[in-house]
């Protein structure tokens, strides 16, 4: 068992939902969803040059100094929006801390929303970089893309599982979308067995779609106990199952436990 690879082509527009093209890929959905729990996707829909764009920002961003970062630190945030520094999160609690530096952005939801109001945890405004004003742009429209891949994704799961097409639309009519870019310095060499650039962990949420450079470090946990690497595939996506999508499938389908080594030279 490995993470397999689908190929979306046919099967992004809804409106001819049991198509055979699209039922193919549903199929090959579940196969991958009660075992692997992750998967990747090719000829997706999201444009190759906005991932690129984003991948050039976030650069740019990390490369700013720290104080520049640190103005815009989560902790300013009721809505735990913006950066995160080194060491900064732990997801094994018994590892060391995870070797990352982040940053948090999302859907804007205004003061006024019952969900902000209630203090719902990510509910709320970003903060943005002053000294790189196009990444707040920039982000948006990487969001919207990738959200559009999202709802089409969910709609395939619920064919996937012999229920209509619309029937997890009410789990997203408001959802806690969450941007994050990340960069993982270089593995120290003296680094001991309880070091990582993200210790072992499952998502929350429902499905996390994350974009890759060439440097990879992402490992998937099999139901076997097995960890294999999710390589970098030019042009695809890695696609994830999180914590909600067992609870909805009655255990069904998996969120497997995944890590990060960034065991790369730069």
């Amino acid at each position: 068992m490995g993470i397999p690879l689908l190929d979306l082509s046919g099967a992004l527009q809804p409106g001819a939902p049991r198509s055979p093209a699209v039922m193919a890929v549903a199929a090959q959905l579940r196969q991958a969803c009660t075992g692997a729990g992750f998967f990747y996707v090719r000829h997706h829909g999201v444009p190759l040059d906005v991932i690129a764009r984003q991948f050039e920002l976030a650069q740019q961003f990390f490369d700013l100094p720290l104080a520049s970062k640190e103005a815009i630190s989560l902790h300013h945030s009721p809505a735990m929006r913006g950066y995160e520094s080194l060491g900064g999160q732990t997801l094994d609690a018994s590892a060391r801390p995870d070797l990352k530096e982040s940053f948090y952005c999302g859907l804007d939801y205004a003061a006024d929303h019952p969900y902000v109001q209630r203090g719902y945890h990510s509910y709320g405004s970003n903060q943005w970089p002053e000294a790189l004003p196009e990444l707040a742009t920039q982000s948006r429209t990487y969001i919207a893309a990738m959200r559009q891949l999202a709802l089409r994704l969910m709609q395939l799961l619920a064919l996937s599982l012999d229920l209509p097409e619309e029937y997890f639309y009410h789990t997203h009519q408001s959802p806690m979308l969450t941007l994050r870019l990340l960069r993982y310095p270089p593995h120290p060499e003296s680094a001991d067995a309880l070091t990582f650039g993200a210790g072992e962990h499952t998502d929350w949420g429902a499905i996390t779609l994350l974009a890759q450079d060439h440097h990879g470090g992402l490992e998937v946990k099999l139901p076997t106990g097995e960890w294999v690497a999710a390589t970098p595939i030019e042009g695809a996506l890695v696609v994830n199952l999180g914590d909600m999508i067992p609870r909805w499938t009655n255990g069904l389908y998996r969120s497997n436990p995944h890590r990060v080594r960034n065991v790369h030279s730069g």
